[in-house]
């Protein structure tokens, strides 16, 4: 059984590092280049952008059931990987970790299909109402992404799986997530530098991923 666990270990740190690949490439080779409007951008923009047609949005949204495939064989894995651990909290952190992977997925997933609604529809009302939907929806989205990097990190950390620097980490990122998630009103009317506190928090969990990949990959359990 050792083996298995360890094949599967080895799955879902290459999942981590692609999960963490794929994002940052669909929005640096895809996303960005086309004009995405980012958080806080006023309805206007948002509208001229989903407004020249899907093709950006149809060729981003092909790769993320691939995304969430790969979020959560990293999340299960980091969870087997702290299942022997016998200090109490530590399997209980990283289920609350793997549950916050598991809640962005979703709601990720609804701001997806918000997009490819606002990319295939021409209604005169709809884009304003559904661009606000999107925002809140994106910016609510740090609260999950906070709890999947505390229960990771320190689960991870007390079990021994990852070293301080990388728990440091990610507790950053998961304190700027946060942050940016109570100022989502805020950010929706303009978000000016507090844009840049979720822009920051998301860099620094791409980075976490790809480094926390790396550990489960060199882990062996047993």
């Amino acid at each position: 059984m050792t083996g298995k666990s360890n094949s599967f270990l080895r799955l879902g740190g290459a999942a981590g590092i692609g999960f963490a690949a794929l994002i940052l490439l669909l929005n640096l080779l895809v996303l960005v280049p086309a004009g995405l409007p980012s958080p806080g951008a006023g309805v206007e923009e948002a509208i001229a952008f989903f407004g020249t047609g899907p093709v950006a949005m149809d060729l981003g949204s092909m790769f993320l059931p691939a995304v969430w495939v790969l979020a959560t064989l990293f999340g299960a894995a980091a969870v087997a990987a702290t299942r022997e651990t016998e200090r109490a909290g530590v399997h209980a952190w990283a289920l609350v970790g793997f549950a916050g992977i598991l809640l962005q997925n979703l709601n990720v997933t609804t701001v997806s299909a918000v997009r490819l609604a606002l990319a295939h529809t021409e209604a005169a009302d709809a884009p304003a109402a559904l661009w606000a939907f999107h925002e809140a929806l994106f910016g609510l989205n740090g609260t999950f992404l906070a709890l999947a990097l505390i229960g990771l990190s320190m689960s991870g950390r007390r079990a021994g799986l990852v070293p301080v620097w990388l728990a440091v980490v990610g507790y950053a990122a998961a304190v700027l997530q946060f942050t940016s998630a109570v100022l989502t009103p805020l950010v929706m009317d303009d978000a000016g530098p507090l844009g840049r506190i979720g822009l920051a928090g998301w860099l620094l969990w791409v980075a976490w991923l790809a480094a926390y990949g790396t550990m489960l990959l060199r882990h062996r359990i047993g």
